[in-house]
């Protein structure tokens, strides 16, 4: 529970140091521009509020690591989903006011993360969760999503290390192997999303890990 604020307000603050100019440079998303990525995180926040206020009686079905799912096919930027984001970034306008909107949904989606029982069980898209697990489930999204924020910026703040410890861990049981140990939080969280390529010598390491890279997780 602690982790999930710790790496949701490390990104609100990654946001809210943004320029007015850096809101029109690419992210690490697929067709995404830094604007659209931070509306998309308006949303995250959103998902955030109504799992937290839907509560389930039945077992759990996920956990943290089986919530996300593994796809073979890259993002391309042109899901009607994607699309929507992006048009509802332009409306917008200004990035004030998309900054305004995330600081306020997105704090109190922090504090409704800070008051839940992490034994409670939530429903969101047609799984249960205990609370706990499913607000760790979200280290990996806002990890990975503030990497995006700043990839094509320079000298901006990384995620918190043991927010990028913690994501490693869950890729690697996503993928069922460990990373060579040589391989940085950082690279693995990178390489092994498809983030940015492996190098020659990076895929001697992996050996037969490669072959189950990258994972594409949604």
């Amino acid at each position: 529970m602690d982790l999930f604020s710790r790496s949701w307000n490390a990104l609100l603050k990654a946001v809210a140091d943004l320029s007015d100019e850096d809101f029109t440079q690419p992210s690490g998303c697929v067709g995404w521009l830094v604007q659209d990525l931070v509306c998309h995180l308006v949303i995250d926040a959103q998902d955030v509020l109504i799992t937290l206020a839907t509560p389930a009686e039945t077992e759990p079905t996920r956990n943290a690591v089986t919530y996300w799912a593994v796809s073979d096919n890259p993002p391309i930027g042109d899901d009607p989903l994607d699309e929507l984001v992006v048009r509802l970034a332009a409306a917008y306008q200004e990035p004030r006011l998309l900054k305004f909107h995330l600081d306020d949904v997105g704090s109190a989606a922090g504090r409704a993360a800070e008051l839940a029982d992490p034994g409670m069980r939530v429903g969101t898209q047609g799984f249960v969760l205990t609370a706990g697990d499913y607000l760790s489930a979200y280290v990996l999204e806002w990890t990975l999503h503030h990497l995006d924020l700043i990839a094509h910026l320079d000298d901006r703040t990384e995620p918190p290390a043991e927010s990028m410890a913690k994501t490693r861990s869950i890729i690697e049981r996503l993928a069922g192997a460990e990373f060579p140990a040589s391989f940085s939080d950082k690279d693995v969280l990178l390489v092994g999303t498809g983030r940015r390529a492996a190098s020659d010598a990076e895929l001697a390491e992996l050996g037969d890990l490669a072959a189950k890279l990258p994972l594409f997780i949604g």
